[in-house]
């Protein structure tokens, strides 16, 4: 079975076979023990020479921290088809900087309490809409400067519409 395996954001290829496992086409021969009677460490034998490995796992799949002779390893290890799964459905350009605010319910824009070129500070009010003859006024849920307001007073507005785009 292989694996791409990432150690501190770097990219290895692991191969398992009943033979012993391959690294990046070096066979080498690996026997990892199991957890030593009262403690969480386990012992590593990797060409003859033995490591104590501590494993954490950590949310998401194949997520681990380990700690080895005294280092410690953000790892993740996927087989190659989970990996390519992945690269498939993974968006590689994500949005970055402040959220846009946007229109939690479908209502009528009452006030637009700033204009393009603002600061504004987390939980700064930004515009008020009106929904169920309720006004709601909609704060920033991150600091930034005004970019674009899309909407105006008295305009109706639909449930996921962009309000204001922050920079």
């Amino acid at each position: 079975m292989r694996y791409i395996v990432l150690v501190n954001g770097v990219e290895h290829e692991v191969t398992l076979s009943a033979e012993g496992v391959c690294y990046a086409g070096d066979e080498a021969r690996a026997h990892l023990e199991g957890a030593r009677p009262g403690t969480p460490v386990r012992l590593l034998t990797l060409d003859g020479k033995v490591h104590g490995v501590l494993a954490r796992r950590r949310p998401g799949k194949g997520r681990y921290t380990l700690w080895l002779d005294g280092y410690r390893y953000e790892v993740e290890a996927l087989d190659e088809r989970t990996r390519a799964i992945r690269a498939l459905t993974v968006d590689k350009e994500r949005a970055t900087g402040p959220a846009p605010l946007l229109a939690p319910m479908p209502g009528l824009v009452v006030r637009v309490s700033v204009k393009p070129g603002d600061s504004v500070a987390v939980g700064q009010p930004l515009v008020s809409i009106e929904a169920m003859k309720m006004e709601n006024e909609l704060r920033s849920k991150s600091a930034g400067t005004v970019k674009a307001i899309l909407v105006a007073a008295g305009t109706a507005v639909e449930k996921g519409a962009v309000l204001v785009e922050l920079e």
